[in-house]
């Protein structure tokens, strides 16, 4: 019998969709790539792959996971299987810089943003850069993780050459210039089968974590980091918006994915995170009614009834 078989590497964010699965009685299983082999002579069983492997699974000790991934979906892919978020899903998981170019050819706006490998480098881009506060990222990150504001030259050589400083898993780090949202929010736009969902604004005001995931908002014992949610779904975005978005994921082959954007001081919008193994808010759907988890499940078992 043909199944949905999900690619992860965190069972933490996957049980929801399974919880998702079993109530639309789909079958299903889990492929765990925190570590494996991959014997290219076999062919694939028949069934929906779905990946959601994550930029972020080095730091829950699965520092190749994204590679040997990238090798099963390439896999998957050449011997005629059915995957959702594929190859080019996990090309642009693991890199922002790939993320703003391939969201600047499909004509979307992002913040300016200089790659640099090397301290040295580092603080020539930001002097390239020259604009004042700016950000300092991850290339390959997810959860906001080594995201930092800073406002000077100065500050930036003490963190790079203090002991405080954290370089990327792939040793990229992004100078990025600073988009101050008015209301210190930015907005998460979610879409499943290339269709938007909804958007959730997000509380930013505290920092750049912002993870919406159930398990990313309680600490390693068990307290409550946050007591007041930070999300919020709002109402329906801008359909010039919605269809760019949808755009930039056709030419991109991607199929579930995050979008997230600040709406700075003067109206302007932009773009500056793709997420494909998005996660979903529960406290935020509850108040509106809304349950993306429901409607992912739905769509996988919509393409397994299509195989």
């Amino acid at each position: 019998m043909s199944k949905v078989v999900i690619i992860h590497e965190n069972m933490d964010w996957t049980k929801h969709l399974i919880k998702r699965l079993e109530e639309l009685d789909v079958p299903y299983d889990e492929w765990d790539l925190s570590h494996g082999m991959l014997d290219i002579e076999e062919l694939p069983e028949k069934a929906v792959y779905y990946n959601r492997m994550s930029a972020s699974s080095h730091t829950r000790g699965n520092r190749y996971a994204p590679e040997l991934t990238d090798q099963v979906l390439t896999w998957l892919e050449q011997k005629g299987a059915r995957v959702i978020n594929g190859t080019g899903a996990i090309n642009l998981e693991v890199s922002k810089l790939k993320q703003y170019l391939a969201l600047q050819a499909s004509g979307i706006r992002i913040p300016k943003t200089i790659g640099a490998v090397g301290k040295d480098n580092i603080i020539e881009a930001a002097i390239k850069l020259n604009e004042f506060p700016f950000i300092i990222k991850h290339n390959r990150a997810g959860k906001g993780l080594g995201v930092r504001l800073l406002y000077s030259l100065e500050e930036l050589k003490d963190y790079v050459n203090g002991p405080d400083f954290e370089d990327s898993i792939d040793g990229l780090s992004l100078i990025q210039q600073y988009i101050k949202s008015p209301d210190g929010h930015i907005v998460r736009s979610e879409f499943i089968g290339r269709e938007y969902v909804y958007a959730v604004k997000v509380d930013s005001s505290d920092g750049f974590e912002l993870c919406p995931a159930d398990a990313c908002q309680i600490g390693p014992d068990g307290e409550v980091i946050a007591e007041e949610s930070k999300f919020s779904i709002i109402d329906r975005l801008p359909e010039d918006q919605i269809k760019g978005y949808q755009t930039f994921m056709n030419a991109q082959g991607i199929d579930v994915a995050a979008l997230e954007f600040i709406t700075d001081e003067k109206g302007d919008v932009y773009t500056y995170d793709v997420n494909t193994n998005t996660n979903y808010n529960e406290d935020a759907e509850k108040e509106a009614g809304k349950y993306a988890m429901l409607e992912l499940a739905k769509y996988l078992k919509s393409e397994l009834d299509a195989l």
